[in-house]
């Protein structure tokens, strides 16, 4: 195949050369066609019509190497601080080879940080220069430590990226930077944070393409799947999340509220930020700003008529209260709630608080989540396992395995051992007995001997997933821990 057309040339007439042939999109202009043409000469070459979801992918594909492509690391380029300006308007991130090198490096690291599915860069000044990690697979990894880039500008063309004041330097700010890859939606959550040696920049980055995850494709056993499409079928009541930053909160609770019946009944959300768009959903975005926080949102859309309410969070007291007041006149109220177990939760709800009559009667479930590193199937390794290993498995009412698997590393997993995550789930359903042990103030120890068994806590099912052959031992207790 002849040279690729230049990334703008091919992305604003909608056609694309692929080693496959030319792929035309439902918008493919008269000038595309014959600038194709003209390169391709007498050449034979298939053509492949597309919609707009399948050129975008292929544009994507195309243009991921090259000239358009790299290794997001910067070592190519050099500096020139006279040259360094910025570019006066947003770019697709594929685009840019006329660029100024701080901006071809910024593009390089969000470019990689997408393709490598990464959930935030980090961009640390130090001593030294500048540091940048990504979090992959919920562990951070180096991808540039360099003593000769200019680092205010590179915080500079980030904030102006995200909106943010470059000229106030010792506040923390937050913005967000609407980008696009290939085609692909990519929305990242910007903060800023003074520093001894600079500003440091944290991205949360967020892939819109990849679509909701149905409930089937979360990592549920069979019996929790059933429980949890019963709890989402309750009429009224609380149903929380819990668990730490990045275990998954939001995209269980989207699952779930995928099993409402949007035809009939109304269901509004109230988020920080709006993670995804759910046709047939009512969304809304807090800004705390301008003083629509999460406590004041849910206060108007009970005045909007729903019958199902998503709220991102409960941080507070007064959206604690409200929330329970909402699930006591008849609605159904999903939310996150930071706690280290489903029965820390209502520990939780009661620090925030909540009554103990209150929290029985509203509260309807709560699952608590984790995700932990899968092995990489091509290189993990078999090892024997130990009297102490067994008493532990013994201790949570698993079954030890003949041997446990350990991490090794492989081409295929870039050397760590693992490859993608998978989540565990420990789900307490509020019934009858335990609604009777929050009622009279009991401790959480005596309401976990009520709701759980050992084997159903996070502890006892990511051993389970260990005995499967799925995770290490070592990642297990590096999440989880061995909490009895």
């Amino acid at each position: 195949m002849t040279e690729r057309l230049p990334f703008a040339f091919a992305q604003d007439q909608q056609i694309v050369l692929t080693d496959q042939g030319v792929v035309l999109g439902p918008k493919v202009t008269h000038l595309g066609l014959r600038e194709v043409q003209r390169r391709l000469g007498a050449a034979e070459f298939d053509v492949i019509e597309a919609d707009q979801i399948g050129f975008d992918a292929a544009l994507s594909d195309a243009y991921r190497g090259g000239e358009a492509g790299g290794d997001g690391t910067g070592d190519d380029i050099s500096f020139n601080l006279e040259e360094a300006e910025f570019a006066r308007r947003q770019r697709d991130l594929l685009d840019e080879p006329g660029d100024a090198p701080v901006i071809q490096l910024v593009n390089q690291l969000l470019r990689r940080a997408v393709q490598d599915n990464a959930s935030d860069l980090h961009i640390e000044p130090h001593e030294g220069g500048l540091q940048v990690r990504m979090r992959i697979d919920g562990v951070l990894q180096q991808v540039l430590d360099r003593p000769d880039v200019p680092v205010k500008r590179i915080v500079s063309r980030l904030k102006v990226m995200a909106g943010l004041d470059i000229a106030e330097t010792r506040l923390p700010q937050d913005g967000r930077i609407p980008l696009s890859l290939g085609g692909r939606v990519i929305d990242t959550r910007v903060s800023s944070l003074p520093g001894h040696y600079g500003e440091r920049i944290v991205l949360r980055i967020l892939d819109r393409s990849t679509g909701l995850m149905p409930l089937v494709d979360l990592g549920l056993s069979e019996n929790q799947e059933t429980l949890l499409r019963r709890l989402a079928a309750f009429p009224n009541g609380v149903i929380l999340a819990t668990g730490p930053t990045g275990a998954g909160k939001t995209t269980t609770l989207y699952s779930l509220l995928q099993l409402a019946d949007r035809a009939t009944r109304n269901i509004v959300t109230v988020e920080d930020p709006i993670e995804y768009d759910l046709p047939g959903v009512s969304q809304s975005q807090i800004n705390s700003d301008i003083g629509m926080t999460f406590a004041a949102g849910l206060r108007a859309t009970l005045r909007q008529d729903p019958d199902v309410i998503l709220v991102g969070e409960i941080r507070d007291s007064e959206t604690a209260n409200t929330a329970a007041q909402a699930a006591l006149t008849g609605h159904l109220v999903f939310s996150s709630l930071h706690a280290n177990s489903s029965v820390g939760a209502i520990v939780r709800l009661r620090d925030l608080g909540l009554e103990n009559f209150l929290i029985a009667a509203t509260l309807r479930g709560v699952i608590a989540q984790r995700l932990l590193r899968k092995l990489c199937p091509e290189c993990r390794t078999a090892g024997p396992i130990s009297n102490d290993d067994k008493a532990l498995f013994a201790r949570h009412d698993v079954a030890p395995p003949a041997q446990l698997y350990h991490a090794k590393g492989c081409d295929a997993c870039s050397m760590t051992g693992h490859a993608g995550r998978m989540g565990i789930f420990e789900i307490t359903e509020v019934t009858e007995n335990l609604r009777e042990a929050i009622d009279r103030g009991e401790s959480e120890s005596a309401i976990k001997a009520v709701a759980l068994s050992q084997r159903d806590t996070l502890t006892g099912q990511s051993l389970q997933a260990v005995a499967q052959g799925r995770v290490s031992l070592a990642e297990a207790q590096r999440i989880v821990g061995d909490v009895t």
